[in-house]
């Protein structure tokens, strides 16, 4: 063995590969790829439509290892946590999951995330970003262990109507009773894999959670258990249209993270994303909540909004206007084909953004290198366009 290949994985190559790798080169017939947080990940496999409606139709696979993922541990563990974010974390029961963001002290958004409660001392937070020297500081005073366990927990997501049958079919029995935001352990191959049913696309789903030597063995079985249901491997493109539909937030999108701002004022508060249902001020002490406080009082100054777009033109990009007035940007933007609905998240500026307001999306397009100017009627819309109700029944159903 010559020096060079006894180093770690990090240090000789240039992007990571995840546990399942072997089995995404295979099946990623185009060979599209994209960066994410040092890993390389497929863009799209084969055809974008083709996976956007395994996702809603039968059954969506998409590796998650990437997805940022800290243990945290120790006596303060959740005395750490509910400092750490702003929502109750002492609710949080054992084997259930929860939504959750993290601000600075000015109240702006480090990141969104989940947040797993695998025992009463011992937690996994999943976040886009990396945040560790930030969760690290904060730990002081705590008797709490913080621990990056990124590389250490292979993941995939696994959604769509079908997903429930297919995992059942690979032998999990009771998945159908297990609850939203709730995770269960089960035995696969004479190891322990964890389940939860939690996603991001809006639809029924679950997400495996494995050690990284599990990973090949439990790609090959999950599709050899969804052969008849339609099974499919999904990237990221097609994960960006299912999210959109569902009105979910993506970090560095909707929003820049609070550890990347660099110009004054271009944060944003969860008062300000439409996250305001995730703070909890009878919480004495958390991280921003005197800024927080503050805006509550004296009101934000932007408002997040979901808008249905006239036409269908992706307003990717756009700037909104009320009267004839700029009063806010597009953030995230997509046709969205099971709703039939072209569909905007958007940022507009206080006070407006209000059931009625008279707003119109200015959509730049080109085809055949002319470039069209058009000025498209844009609603307010309270709920997401695609909220199918099989995403919360319990049982789920047997499709």
């Amino acid at each position: 063995m010559n020096e060079l290949s006894a180093l770690p994985q990090h240090t000789t190559q240039m992007m990571l590969h995840t546990p399942f790798h072997s089995r995404v080169v295979e099946a990623c017939e185009i060979n599209e790829w994209s960066a994410w947080q040092g890993y390389t990940t497929p863009s799209s496999y084969t055809n974008v439509e083709f996976e956007y409606f395994a996702i809603r139709s039968n059954t969506g696979v998409f590796d998650l290892t990437p997805m940022t993922k800290y243990r945290i541990t120790g006596a303060d563990a959740e005395a750490y946590l509910d400092r750490l974010l702003t929502r109750n974390i002492a609710k949080l029961a054992v084997n259930r999951v929860a939504y959750i963001v993290m601000c600075n002290d000015a109240g702006d958004v480090i990141d969104d995330g989940t947040v797993f409660r695998l025992a009463d001392n011992e937690f996994r937070l999943c976040t886009q970003e990396r945040v560790l020297d930030w969760m690290m500081w904060s730990a002081a005073g705590f008797d709490v262990e913080v621990i990056d366990e990124t590389a250490d927990v292979a993941a995939l997501a696994i959604q769509g109507p079908t997903s429930c049958r297919v995992l059942r079919n690979m032998g999990f029995a009771g998945m159908e009773n297990l609850k939203p935001f709730g995770m269960q352990t089960f035995e696969f191959n004479g190891a322990r894999i964890m389940i939860s049913r939690t996603g991001y696309t809006g639809d029924l789903g679950y997400e495996a959670w494995m050690a990284p030597e599990q990973a090949e063995s439990f790609w090959d079985a999950l599709f050899e258990a969804g052969k008849l249901r339609g099974i499919r491997a999904f990237g990221s493109e097609a994960l960006d249209i299912a999210r959109i539909e569902a009105g979910y937030l993506a970090a560095g999108v909707d929003f820049v993270p609070a550890e990347q701002i660099v110009r004054n004022g271009r944060g944003r508060s969860p008062l300000e994303l439409g996250l305001g249902w995730l703070v909890d001020f009878n919480k004495p002490v958390f991280s921003g909540r005197k800024a927080l406080l503050k805006q509550k009082e004296y009101g934000p100054r932007y408002r997040f909004v979901k808008l249905s777009v006239e036409g269908n033109k992706p307003a990717e990009h756009s700037f909104i206007y009320c009267r004839g007035k700029a009063v806010g940007t597009v953030t995230s933007a997509g046709w969205c084909p099971t709703a039939k609905t072209n569909v905007a998240l958007a940022s507009l500026e206080m006070p407006y953004g209000r059931p009625g307001d008279e707003l119109e999306a200015e959509i730049y397009y080109m085809r055949e290198l002319h470039w069209t100017r058009l000025m498209a009627k844009c609603t307010i819309i309270t709920k997401p366009v695609w909220e199918p109700a099989r995403r919360l029944q319990t049982p789920a159903p047997d499709a």
